[in-house]
């Protein structure tokens, strides 16, 4: 696989678990201050996920994908 597409699979994977993280932050977090990094870190994520699926499928219509 290029290294441009493994980067962006590391990227997708990287968000996933940005975003597993925020879920599980906010299950236990105590106060209002872990709300908002939390928040953060999901937003960033869907943002992140966002940008990387449409690079993906950028490359898959150039047939530059496996």
């Amino acid at each position: 696989m290029k290294p441009a597409n493994e980067n962006i699979k590391r990227t997708l994977k990287l968000v996933k678990t940005m975003l597993e993280l925020a879920d599980a932050g906010d299950a236990h977090r105590e106060d209002v201050g872990c709300g908002v990094l939390y928040g953060i870190i999901r937003d960033a994520g869907y943002k992140i996920k966002k940008v990387a699926e449409a690079e993906k499928s950028s490359h898959l219509e150039k047939k530059d994908w496996p």
